[in-house]
């Protein structure tokens, strides 16, 4: 899509923000008025669109992106979303360790230990650990708790989540950003340690390098997106 307007900006929009471009609402692509919950966003939202250059490149606007999957994909079936995305539990990251070489499993422990540790004393649960990639069923509570804290989300913290979580393979790690436990680069860190050990290991390419370099910048997008929900 070609660039239409000269005037992006933010107008409240009942109990939350729009996004107006000279002075014609925004909608998503389900033609739903594109409303957020908080102004910081909708500004974050019309500073995409008022930096969108002559041709709309999607990836430029990731908060615009979520915030249409938010209204379009998820509110209608908030339910089953969460649901979904509770289901990481059972398989999450930091529960798969490597059985060598010595200075990966050493990465892993460093970083996934504290991770789990933080889990268990927020949540009350409690985790069973494998090497290898052959499935370990989590305690029943784990799942339950786990789950139920994802189901009490509304529709814009589960898009914001849902991008953390299937990025980088851990439902904890995106928790703890989400409650602030973890920085963004700091979750980053611990769900890319597999990937940058590889590089390490190996060496790269630039195929390589861009495709965790696209993976990082939308984490941070996401993470970014549910800072702006505060």
């Amino acid at each position: 899509m070609k660039r239409f307007w000269k005037v992006a900006r933010t107008v409240p929009v009942g109990k939350g923000w729009g996004v107006e471009l000279d002075s014609k609402p925004l909608r998503t692509p389900g033609r739903a008025m594109l409303a957020v919950p908080t102004e910081a966003l909708g500004l974050a939202v019309a500073r995409e669109w008022s930096n969108a250059e002559t041709t709309i490149r999607p990836r430029a606007m990731p908060l615009t992106g979520l915030a249409n999957a938010a209204i379009d994909r998820i509110e209608p079936d908030r339910a089953t979303f969460a649901a979904h995305l509770g289901q990481y539990a059972q398989g999450d990251l930091a529960c798969y360790r490597a059985e060598g070489p010595e200075t990966l499993v050493g990465w892993q422990k460093d970083s996934w230990d504290a991770l789990l540790a933080w889990a268990r004393r927020r949540y009350d649960v409690d985790f069973s650990t494998t090497t290898g990639i052959v499935h370990v069923d989590q305690p029943q509570a784990t799942v339950d708790r786990l789950a139920h804290a994802v189901g009490e989300l509304d529709p814009f913290h589960l898009a914001g989540l849902s991008p953390l979580v299937t990025i980088g393979g851990s439902l904890i790690a995106a928790l703890a950003v989400l409650e602030s436990a973890l920085t963004p680069e700091q979750a980053w860190h611990a769900v890319s340690i597999d990937e940058r050990w590889q590089i390490e290991k190996w060496g790269s390419d630039a195929e390589a390098e861009t495709a965790l370099a696209n993976r990082h910048s939308d984490f941070l997008a996401a993470a970014r997106f549910l800072a702006l929900l505060a």
